[in-house]
């Protein structure tokens, strides 16, 4: 029995920079696991696979603990005497694991905090 090779080889040798790039495309304009796989003809499981690569190399995030933001405004120079009080709103905050957090406005930062904590955690 005789064989033949047919094509190039399939293997492909990806640095740690490509895979940094091609992991964080996920999430990006709404791109999924599937679409960044396909654009990179690659197996969603290889992206997977990567990012718990790059995580124990420390090149991830590994998503302990919540991570805030700065946020830039400007406060106008009128400042009323009594603000009226608004009702509390409710707000939906999506963690890095998948869950989603519902809470109202009136929860205090502190508390939050601790709440966001212990879902990850969970």
């Amino acid at each position: 029995m005789r064989g033949e090779v047919l094509g190039v080889e399939r293997r492909r040798r990806w640095n740690d920079d490509d895979k940094l790039a091609i992991v964080s495309s996920v999430g990006i304009d709404g791109a999924t696991v599937t679409h960044v796989a396909h654009r990179h003809d690659v197996t969603r499981q290889q992206i997977y696979r990567w990012r718990h690569e790059l995580k124990k190399k420390g090149l991830w995030p590994t998503g302990e603990g919540a991570v805030f933001l700065p946020i830039d405004f400007h406060v106008t120079d009128v400042v009323s005497s009594a603000p009226e009080p608004t009702p509390p709103s409710a707000v939906e905050l999506s963690l890095s694991n998948g869950r989603c957090l519902r809470f109202d406005t009136g929860v205090e930062a502190a508390a939050l905090t601790r709440l966001i904590r212990a879902v990850e955690a969970a």
